[in-house]
């Protein structure tokens, strides 16, 4: 057995000594998760991940990536992908970081296929990457941003949410109006809320920003304009 190996057996294993079953169906109907869960809140999990992780490092970026998606493939219970995710945040494989991994994250933002999953993915992974290598990703970003496949275009419009100064503004602009005309829920929410992160930045930008995009859902305008002393256009 490698490091990768041993590295998801232990977080299996931690996994199924915390395992909570009178939790794990409440935590699946909140989720609409068609996986199931063991239980384990987000505390909890924290913990294991420090143990498991620090008892188990992984020499190089292969068994990282191995690691990462064995138990994201192979999972059985949305806790095992929690800690794929986690494990890509470990501050041990910060320097492996950079454009190779962005096809993992697609991989997981398309096969996770839901918000939990698909915001940290792209605000927390996707989104420092980006601001790294900005000729490599953009165009990548910009191809999420018309792609068919939903949460691609979600990842795209929020992936900066965070990034405040650092904000690029054509890239902003072209995912929103790529997507503005969408009714999906999660796209026009994502809009809201990528607005009104930056907002906090640039709020004479955004509310222009708003005012010359009159196909904007109402929903979007009023995430966008929530803490700019106005809900409406």
């Amino acid at each position: 057995m490698d490091e990768a190996d041993e590295l998801v057996q232990a977080a299996r294993s931690g996994l199924a000594e915390l395992a909570d079953p009178v939790k794990a169906p409440e935590m699946r109907r909140y989720m609409k998760s068609e996986m199931d869960f063991r239980g384990v809140p987000k505390p909890e999990r924290a913990k294991l991940a420090r143990r498991v992780f620090g008892e188990h490092p992984l020499p190089d970026r292969e068994a990282f990536v191995a690691a990462v998606r064995t138990l994201w493939r192979e999972a059985a219970f949305r806790e095992e992908r929690y800690l794929a995710i986690d494990l890509t945040g470990h501050r041990a494989y910060a320097r492996w970081q950079d454009h190779e991994l962005v096809p993992l994250y697609e991989e997981m933002i398309v096969t996770g296929a839901w918000w939990d999953y698909v915001d940290e993915i792209a605000i927390r992974r996707i989104g420092p990457i980006l601001r790294a290598d900005r000729d490599r990703v953009t165009p990548v970003l910009r191809q999420w941003a018309r792609d068919a496949d939903r949460w691609r275009r979600r990842a795209a419009v929020i992936c900066q949410v965070t990034a405040k100064a650092d904000t690029d503004r054509d890239l902003l602009t072209a995912a929103i109006e790529a997507n503005q005309d969408d009714r999906d829920f999660f796209l026009r929410k994502g809009i809201g809320w990528a607005l009104r992160d930056y907002a906090r930045t640039e709020p004479d930008w955004v509310r222009a920003f708003v005012e010359a995009h009159p196909a904007l859902s109402p929903l979007s305008v009023r995430e966008a304009l929530k803490h700019l002393g106005g809900g409406t256009r």
